[in-house]
């Protein structure tokens, strides 16, 4: 199962990559086009704002389960464990229903456009909103494991790196990491 989850991640991070690749040359094939034969694809900017509302939402859910999210965990890391717990658990619930309100909201807007269509392109609107659909499901399952995993103890939330205090700090604790290196499978 481990593996089959893996793989999952790995695919959403090549896919971020490709759709991140497509909005660099439909936008930059659009300004030379522009530019130099006066001419360009019309479909460049909503197909560019569908690949960068994609491109989002699928880095939040791949950020979400690396903990990779910015956050303050100051005041956790000094409150008593079942004190700690009990916010963090509490902290995770709040989450959890909004997660659920994104799911619902984003069903309701893919199922009203589904028949509507992008002017441009003629791609259905029910692409934009299933956006939210691609976040909210997968992180609605991480948030429950990483409850049930601190609910359990499996998780110390006094101890843990839930969440990742500056920018800087990320880039301490992993120096190799480039642009590039999200279509390496890790082992």
């Amino acid at each position: 199962m481990t593996r089959i989850i893996d793989f999952y991640f790995y695919a959403l991070k090549v896919t971020i990559a490709l759709l991140l690749a497509g909005m660099v040359v439909l936008v930059f094939g659009n300004v030379v086009l522009r530019y130099a034969f006066n001419q360009g694809i019309t479909s460049s900017e909503e197909l560019s704002r569908i690949f960068f509302i994609w491109l989002t939402f699928l880095g939040a859910v791949v950020a979400m389960r690396e903990h990779a999210h910015l956050g303050v965990d100051s005041l956790i890391t000094r409150l008593p464990k079942p004190v700690a717990k009990l916010a963090v658990l509490l902290g995770y619930g709040m989450m959890l229903v909004a997660t659920w309100l994104m799911i619902s909201g984003s069903w309701a807007q893919t199922l009203i456009n589904l028949h509507v269509s992008a002017p441009a392109t003629g791609i259905s609107m029910g692409v934009f909103y299933g956006a939210g659909l691609a976040f909210g499901v997968p992180a609605f399952f991480i948030l429950l494991w990483d409850a049930y995993a601190i609910a359990t103890d499996r998780i110390d939330v006094t101890t843990a790196a839930l969440v990742r205090d500056s920018e800087e700090q990320a880039a301490l604790e992993d120096p190799a990491q480039t642009a590039f290196s999200v279509l390496k499978p890790k082992h």
